[in-house]
């Protein structure tokens, strides 16, 4: 196969992964009109339909998948192979692309690239925000973050965050209105901010947790949202409930801007990991931005 064509196969793994024109050609860096060419003309080369496009979506035909599962291991080998020859420079250098929720993005992974990429001028960082639970190899990231009983067990998981509690908050207006619940049963009967996550496939339910019983209540109330940062302002307005990271909450608390119930049903629980495939050698810029997100609890540091 001539070597100018494979620009075009990689347009076409980019396209399938993504099952978006749209979305792939922001992610090459190319017009969508061009990039609709350019799978058009490699069909008519091949001789066969690769996609199968609609006003919605876009999918891979039989043909195209069969094509995506023989090309994309042997690209990522590529990017793999290229990242690594950075080991031969000076300094590691490249690009290290990882999916995140808000939360751990806003929280872990802003404050520690704050510091680590000024020192690091050859080393570049994606973030994409992302709340469900993203195939890293399909997408294509050399990592992601999830909470630590989320990683699948086929995955390597370097811890980044400290144990975590949650928080349910209201305003001081709510609660004039409504008596604080005593049990988490009791959230029933009051407005609480629901939120709809893809990793759970609906609404989420509240999970808590005292000495060892364990209880989740589906919760009811007029506002349902997909966004922390949208929660959260949907309590300090006085929406009502909202089940929150407590470290989201802690200025609110201490400024009387939002009132904490139920502190004691709210347990520790394993906080955030940054998780890679266990078959994937990390590159060397990879392996530098792990080190520096690595959690080290300065309870035991000596």
């Amino acid at each position: 196969m001539a070597s100018e064509n494979f620009n075009n196969l990689a347009a076409f793994v980019a396209v399938a992964r993504e099952r978006s024109f749209t979305r792939a050609a922001a992610k090459l860096g190319v017009s969508q009109s061009a990039l609709s060419q350019t799978i058009k003309g490699l069909e008519a080369r091949l001789g066969m339909r690769l996609l199968t496009r609609s006003t919605r979506s876009v999918s891979p035909t039989e043909a195209g998948e069969r094509l995506l599962r023989t090309l994309a291991p042997r690209f990522e080998e590529i990017e793999f192979e290229l990242g690594a020859l950075s080991a031969l420079r000076d300094k590691p250098a490249g690009t290290v692309r990882i999916t995140s929720g808000e939360h751990p993005a806003l929280s872990i992974l802003q404050p520690a690239l704050r510091r680590f990429l000024p020192e690091h001028p050859d080393i570049n960082v994606e973030i994409v925000i992302d709340y469900g639970l993203t195939d890293i190899i399909a997408q294509g990231f050399d990592a992601g973050v999830r909470l630590g009983e989320q990683v699948a067990k086929d995955m390597i998981a370097v811890r980044i965050g400290p144990d975590m509690r949650m928080a349910v908050v209201g305003t001081p207006d709510y609660f004039a209105d409504h008596a604080p619940p005593a049990t988490p049963q009791d959230l029933t009967a009051h407005r609480c901010i629901n939120i709809r996550l893809p990793t759970y496939g609906g609404l989420y339910a509240w999970e808590f947790e005292r000495e060892g019983r364990e209880v989740r209540v589906r919760v009811d109330g007029q506002l349902v949202v997909n966004h922390g940062s949208l929660r959260l302002a949907s309590a300090l307005d006085g929406l009502g409930l909202a089940y929150v990271p407590e470290d989201q909450v802690e200025s609110d608390l201490a400024d009387g801007r939002l009132i904490r119930v139920l502190e004691e049903w709210c347990a520790p629980f394993p906080g955030y990991h940054l998780y890679y495939p266990s078959h994937r050698h990390p590159s060397p810029a990879f392996a530098v931005v792990l080190e520096a997100l690595r959690h080290r609890d300065s309870s035991n540091a000596s």
